[in-house]
C-alpha cells in the first residue's frame, strides 16, 4: 500500500543546503510551492492583513464547526453550550423589552465566550488578520445577526464579515448552481428552491420538526415504554432479586439531555415505511375496562404519530414535573425485554398508544438495548449505575414523528418540499425536483434520507380510493366527494424525483433521474454547508461583505444617550449595512448561459461569478 504525499518534497543536499538563500518568489517546473515569505516554507499567501486564508464559522443554535478555508473538513466541531446542553438561542423571543434586553446580553455573553474559543482555543490563530465567512440560516433573526457583526468587528477586531446562504453553500459543494435544498437542523426544517445561485426565499418553506421535537419524542417514548433497572443495593442484590422485580418505570432525571443526544447519535435510525394496507393480520389488546379488543387494523388516528406528537409536546412543556408526578399518569411500561405484567390502563388514548406500540413492535427487527446510565440522587447510595433498557421498536420509530405532518404549521419534513414545489413557477419544478439536495444534523440518521424520497413520492401519489372524504356531499342524497388531493399538479413529476446525496438511491425512473440520485460529493449532511464556506472561502468569494471600517462608520453614528432601557428603541444603524434578504431585492445569481465558447468551461467558471455575485 503507498501513500501519496499532499505536497511535494524537496530533497537537498548536505553540502547544498549550507549555501542556501533567500527563497524568491518563483515558480519552478519541479515544484508548485509559491515562497511569498522568507520566513515561511508554505504555500499560503499573504496580504495586507495576513494570510489569506479565511475563518469558515458555522454557527447553529447547538453545534458550532469552524475551521479554515481551502480545507475539506472543519478544524473543530462543538456544542456551543457545553456536552449537549441547551441551545444558544429558541424559536421564542419574550414580548417584553426588559426580558428581551435581558435575554440579548445573556446571549451576547454566549457568544464572546465561544468566538474567543474559536480563535484562541480551536484555531489558535489571530483574529485581527483573518477574515470571516459566517455560514448564516436564511431565517436567523437580525438580532443575532447583529450580536455576532458586534463582537467580531469590536471585541475581536476582524477585518471583515461575510454573510453567506448555508443552502446556497451546500448547493455550491455539490456541485451544482439549480437545486432544492432542505436543511433539518435542530430547531426546524426549511426548504428553500435555488435556481442559477439565486436563492428564491419568497418561495421557502419551514416546519418545527426537527431535531428538537426528535428529542422530545425520544424522551416521550422512553418515558412510556422504557424500562429502568435502578443499581442493586449490594453486590448480591443483583443476583439474588429477578430483574422482572427490579425494574421499574423510566425516572425523569435519568433522561437527561447527554443521554438523549447519545441515544440519538448512537442508537437511533430510520425504519421503512409501513405498509398498513397490506397488513391483515389481527391482534389483541388487553384492557379491563375495554376487554379484548380485535383489530385487523389500528383506527386512522393510530396510524400516524399525532398521539405521541402530543404527548411529546407535553413532556417537554412539563418537563419540571417530578417523576412522582409522571408515574400517576396511567401509562405502563411495555417492552418485550420485561417479564412483568403490564399495568392497568383506564382510558382511550392509552388504549390507542399501546396499539400503536404493538404495531410497531410486531414489525421491528431491531433488538433492545442496554444503555448505563447515571442513578437519580435518591438511588446513587446502591452500587454501580443504573441500566436503560431501550425497545427495539423506539430506536427504529422514533423519528417517524418528523416523517408525520401534524396541523398547518407543522408540516413533515416531505410536505415541506412539496409545498416549496407547488410556489415556485411551474416551468422550474422539474428542474429541481430532480436536484433535492438534504443537508443538516439530523438527516445523519441513518436511513432517514431513503424514508424521504419514499414519503415524498407516497405524498404525491394518489389517495386510496378506500379513502373517506371528510368533505360533506354539495346536496343531500349526493355521493361525497373524493377526498382532497393537494399535490395533485405535481403528480407528473413522480420519474424525475431524485436527491443528489442519496446513498441507496431506488432505481431511476427516467434519465434525468439518473444522472442526478446519488451523485453529489460523499460528505456528510451535517458539514455539507461548512464545506461549502470552505469552497467560498479558498476561491476568494463569499456572500456579502462587510468591512470593519464600514461598520465602525455606521457605528459611530449611534448615540448612546439616545437609547432607552426600558422603551422599544429604534432600529439601530448598525443592523442597516447587514445583509437582510427581507428587506432587500433578490440577488443577481449566475449569469445566462451564452453557449460554449474554445477554451472555457462554463460548468466551472459559474459558480465563481454566481457566489460573489
Amino acid at each position: 500500500m503507498t501513500t501519496v504525499s499532499a505536497t511535494p518534497r524537496r530533497h537537498v543536499s548536505q553540502e547544498s543546503s549550507a549555501s542556501l538563500t533567500t527563497p524568491q518568489a518563483t515558480r519552478t517546473a519541479s515544484s508548485h510551492i509559491i515562497h511569498a515569505s522568507p520566513h515561511y516554507t508554505t504555500s499560503r499567501r499573504h496580504s495586507l492583513y495576513g494570510t489569506e486564508d479565511r475563518i469558515i464559522l458555522d454557527p447553529g443554535s447547538r453545534i458550532w464547526k469552524v475551521g479554515f478555508s481551502g480545507e475539506g473538513k472543519p478544524r473543530d466541531v462543538f456544542y456551543a453550550s457545553g456536552d449537549a446542553g441547551e441551545p444558544l438561542w429558541s424559536l421564542n423571543r419574550a414580548a417584553d423589552p426588559a426580558e428581551r434586553e435581558e435575554e440579548d446580553k445573556l446571549l451576547d455573553a454566549k457568544l464572546q465566550t465561544c468566538l474567543r474559543g474559536v480563535f484562541h482555543d480551536s484555531l489558535l490563530t489571530d483574529p485581527k488578520s483573518r477574515k470571516v465567512i459566517l455560514v448564516e440560516h436564511p431565517l436567523l433573526p437580525l438580532h443575532i445577526k447583529d450580536a455576532f457583526a458586534r463582537i467580531l468587528f469590536n471585541n475581536l477586531q476582524v477585518p471583515s464579515i461575510s454573510f453567506a446562504c448555508s443552502h446556497l453553500l451546500s448547493l455550491m459543494a455539490a456541485g451544482r448552481l439549480t437545486g432544492l435544498v432542505l436543511d433539518c437542523g435542530h430547531l426546524e426544517s426549511t426548504a428553500l428552491p435555488i435556481y442559477s445561485s439565486r436563492p428564491l426565499y419568497p418561495n421557502l418553506r419551514t416546519t418545527p420538526l426537527a431535531g428538537a421535537r426528535f428529542s422530545s419524542h425520544l424522551r416521550a417514548l422512553l418515558l412510556m415504554f422504557g424500562t429502568y433497572l435502578p443499581p442493586p443495593t449490594s453486590l448480591s442484590g443483583s443476583v439474588n432479586i429477578p430483574t422482572a422485580n427490579r425494574s421499574t418505570r423510566v425516572p425523569e432525571e435519568v433522561l437527561t439531555d447527554a443521554v438523549i443526544e447519545e441515544l440519538k447519535t448512537r442508537c437511533c435510525f430510520v425504519g421503512d415505511a409501513l405498509d398498513t394496507d397490506a397488513n391483515n393480520s389481527t391482534f389483541v389488546v388487553q384492557d379491563d375496562n375495554a376487554g379484548d379488543i380485535a383489530m385487523g387494523q389500528p383506527p386512522s388516528e393510530l396510524t400516524s404519530e399525532s398521539e405521541f406528537s402530543r404527548v411529546s409536546k407535553d413532556v417537554d412543556m412539563e418537563s419540571n414535573f417530578s417523576s412522582q408526578q409522571a408515574a400517576s399518569s396511567g401509562f405502563s411500561v411495555v417492552s418485550h425485554s420485561q417479564a412483568a405484567p403490564p399495568v392497568d390502563r383506564t382510558g382511550p388514548p392509552e388504549l390507542h398508544l399501546q396499539a400503536l406500540a404493538n404495531l410497531y413492535t410486531r414489525h421491528s427487527t431491531a433488538t433492545d438495548l442496554r444503555v448505563r446510565v447515571e442513578p437519580p440522587l435518591s438511588q446513587q447510595t446502591g452500587t454501580g449505575r443504573g441500566t436503560l433498557i431501550v425497545p427495539g421498536w423506539v430506536r427504529e420509530r422514533a423519528a417517524e414523528v418528523l416523517f408525520e405532518g401534524g396541523d398547518v404549521d407543522e408540516s413533515s419534513v416531505a410536505e415541506v418540499i412539496l409545498d416549496s414545489l407547488l410556489k415556485v413557477p411551474v416551468d422550474l419544478r422539474k428542474t429541481l425536483a430532480s436536484a433535492i439536495l438534504v443537508v443538516g444534523g439530523t438527516p445523519m440518521l441513518p436511513g432517514f434520507i431513503p424514508r424521504l424520497q419514499a414519503e415524498i413520492i407516497r405524498a404525491i401519489s394518489p389517495p386510496s380510493p378506500s379513502e373517506p372524504s371528510s368533505r360533506p356531499p354539495s346536496r343531500p342524497g349526493r355521493p361525497r366527494p373524493p377526498p382532497y388531493d393537494c399535490y395533485v399538479a405535481l403528480r407528473p413529476l413522480v420519474p424525475y424525483i431524485a436527491i443528489l446525496n442519496n446513498p441507496a438511491p431506488p432505481p431511476p425512473t427516467s434519465s434525468r433521474a439518473a444522472e442526478n440520485a446519488g451523485k453529489a460529493p460523499a460528505f456528510t449532511p451535517a458539514t455539507v454547508a461548512w464545506v461549502g464556506g470552505s469552497l467560498a472561502g479558498a476561491l476568494k468569494t463569499g456572500g456579502a461583505e462587510v468591512a470593519r471600517e464600514r461598520w465602525d462608520e455606521a457605528d459611530s453614528q449611534v448615540d448612546p444617550d439616545e437609547e432607552t432601557v426600558f422603551a422599544s428603541p429604534a432600529p439601530r444603524p448598525t443592523q442597516n449595512i447587514l445583509p437582510d434578504w427581507t428587506r432587500s431585492p433578490l440577488p443577481i445569481g449566475a449569469p445566462p448561459a451564452k453557449g460554449p465558447q474554445p477554451g472555457f468551461n462554463s460548468t466551472v467558471a459559474s459558480p465563481l461569478v454566481a457566489v460573489g455575485a
